[in-house]
C-alpha cells in the first residue's frame, strides 16, 4: 500500500531535474543573445552615414531636402538648408535612431532655397 502523504520517490528526483533543466534553459535563451552583443564589431562612421543618409531620403517630409551627413566617433554631423524647423527636427530625430549614432550636432540652416 502506498503512502498518502508523499509523492513517489522516483517523481521528486524527476521533478528537481524538470526544474534545473528548465532553468538551464532559460538562462541560455536569455543570456546568448546579451552576450552576442558584445562579440560584434563597433559600428563604423561609414556605415552610420550611409544609413542616416538612407533614412533622411527614403523619409517622405524630408526626403528632398538638400542635407549632407558626417559622422565622427558614433556623433552625427547634419549641414545643409531645410525649408522650416520641422524638417530641421525631424533630420535631427531620424538620425538619432540609426544604430551606433551616439549623438547629433545638427547645424541645419533653416531658409529658403
Amino acid at each position: 500500500m502506498r503512502n498518502k502523504s508523499g509523492p513517489e520517490p522516483g517523481l521528486s528526483k524527476l521533478g528537481l531535474f524538470t526544474r534545473r533543466l528548465l532553468i538551464a534553459a532559460l538562462f541560455t535563451f536569455i543570456l546568448t543573445p546579451l552576450l552576442a552583443e558584445k562579440d560584434k564589431p563597433p559600428v563604423t562612421d561609414d556605415v552610420i552615414v550611409d544609413q542616416v543618409r538612407v533614412k533622411i531620403a527614403d523619409d517622405s517630409e524630408i526626403g528632398g531636402q538638400p542635407i549632407q551627413v558626417d559622422a565622427h566617433n558614433g556623433v552625427v554631423v547634419l549641414t545643409g538648408k531645410v525649408s522650416s524647423e520641422k524638417f530641421k527636427a525631424k533630420a535631427e530625430k531620424v538620425a538619432k535612431k540609426v544604430k551606433g549614432v551616439t549623438g547629433v550636432e545638427n547645424k541645419l540652416v533653416v531658409g529658403p532655397f
